[in-house]
C-alpha cells in the first residue's frame, strides 16, 4: 500500500493495463466462441450439401403417383375448357368454292329480307362485305374459313338488324391472309431481352403457332341511342361466337345543344305540369336525336 503511495503513476499504470487485458481477453474470448459456432454451422451446412448432392433426386413413388394424377386431371380439364370454347365459336366446315359462293346468295338474301322486316337501310349492293366472291369463286384452301366467316358475319348483322337500327352506312370486311391467291406473310420475329442488349430471334427459328385468330369487320350505322345499347349489349352477350369490340366512335347528329325557346307572354294552363307546353304536350329538349356509330369488331376463331 505504501509502494502504491510512493508510485501512485507507476501503480494506476499497471492497474489500468491489467483492467484492460481482462477486458481484451474476455472479448477475445466472446469472438472465438462465435466463430466456433459459426464453423459448426458451415460444416452442418456443407455436409447437408454433399448428402443432397449425391442424392437421387427422382422423388417418391408416391408422391410421384400424386404428381401424375395432378397431371392428368388439369391436361383433362384443360381439354374441357378448350373444348367449351371451341363450342362458343362458329365451327369450320369443310366447304367448296362453288358451294360457299351458294351460301354467299342464301346468305344476302336473306339478309335483305331481314332488313325489310325489321325496316333497315341497307347499302346499295350489299354484299356482306364478301363483294368479289359474287363474280369469282375463293381458292379450295381458303373456302372453308370464307364459310366460316360468312356465318360469324351473317351473325352479326343479325344481331344489328334485330336490334333495329335506322340503316347501315358501311360494312367492310378485311381479306383473310391469302384469300386472294397472295401468299401469307411470314411473321417478323419477335424481338428477345436479353441481359444490357436487345436481341432478335433466330432466322431458323419456327415461331409459335397462333393459338387465337380474328377476322375484323369495321361497321358504321345510325340508330336511336337505344337500339345501339342493345346492339352492344347483344354482341357483348352472344352465344354461340365471341365478339369483341376493339374500337368504338359515337356521333351525335347534333353537335350543338337546344336552343333555349322563349314565348311572349306564356300563359300555362292550371293543368300544365312545369315541363309541359301550353297546348298540353311534353316538349324533351334532349333524348330525341341519333347517333351514328363506328365500331371496329373481331369475331375470334380458335385453332387449338
Amino acid at each position: 500500500m505504501k509502494w502504491f503511495q510512493q508510485n501512485r503513476a507507476l501503480g494506476t499504470l499497471l492497474l489500468v493495463s491489467g483492467i484492460c487485458i481482462l477486458l481484451g481477453a474476455a472479448l477475445f474470448y466472446w469472438r472465438w466462441s462465435i466463430w466456433i459456432d459459426g464453423k459448426q454451422t458451415f460444416g452442418q451446412a456443407a455436409t447437408e450439401r454433399t448428402r443432397l448432392y449425391r442424392l437421387d433426386p427422382f422423388p417418391h413413388e408416391t408422391n410421384y403417383r400424386k404428381l401424375q394424377g395432378y397431371l392428368e386431371a388439369y391436361k383433362a380439364a384443360l381439354d374441357k375448357f378448350k373444348e367449351d370454347l371451341k363450342s362458343e365459336v362458329v365451327p369450320e366446315l369443310p366447304l367448296a368454292p362453288n358451294e360457299f359462293q351458294s351460301r354467299l346468295r342464301q346468305a344476302t338474301l336473306a339478309t335483305e329480307e331481314r332488313a325489310r322486316t325489321n325496316n333497315v337501310k341497307l347499302p346499295g349492293k350489299f354484299e356482306l362485305g364478301f363483294d368479289e366472291f359474287t363474280r369469282t369463286m375463293p381458292d379450295t384452301a381458303v373456302a372453308p374459313l370464307l364459310g366460316q366467316e360468312l356465318s360469324q358475319v351473317q351473325m352479326l348483322i343479325n344481331i344489328l338488324l334485330d336490334a333495329k337500327v335506322d340503316g347501315i352506312t358501311s360494312f367492310r370486311r378485311r381479306p383473310l391472309p391469302g384469300e386472294r391467291g397472295a401468299a401469307t406473310p411470314a411473321p417478323t420475329p419477335p424481338a428477345i431481352r436479353t441481359r444490357g442488349s436487345l436481341a432478335t430471334a433466330k432466322p431458323g427459328a419456327t415461331p409459335a403457332a397462333a393459338l387465337i385468330e380474328r377476322n375484323v369487320v369495321d361497321v358504321t350505322f345510325k340508330a336511336a341511342p337505344g337500339a345501339a345499347r342493345k346492339f352492344i349489349n347483344e354482341i357483348t352477350s352472344s352465344t354461340g361466337q365471341f365478339f369483341i369490340i376493339r374500337t368504338l366512335y359515337v356521333h351525335n347528329e347534333k353537335d350543338k345543344g337546344p336552343p333555349r325557346e322563349r314565348t311572349a307572354n306564356p300563359t300555362p294552363t292550371p293543368q300544365a305540369s312545369p315541363g309541359q307546353s301550353p297546348t298540353g304536350a311534353l316538349n324533351f329538349i334532349v333524348g330525341n336525336e341519333h347517333v351514328e356509330v363506328s365500331a371496329t369488331i373481331e369475331m375470334l376463331r380458335f385453332t387449338f
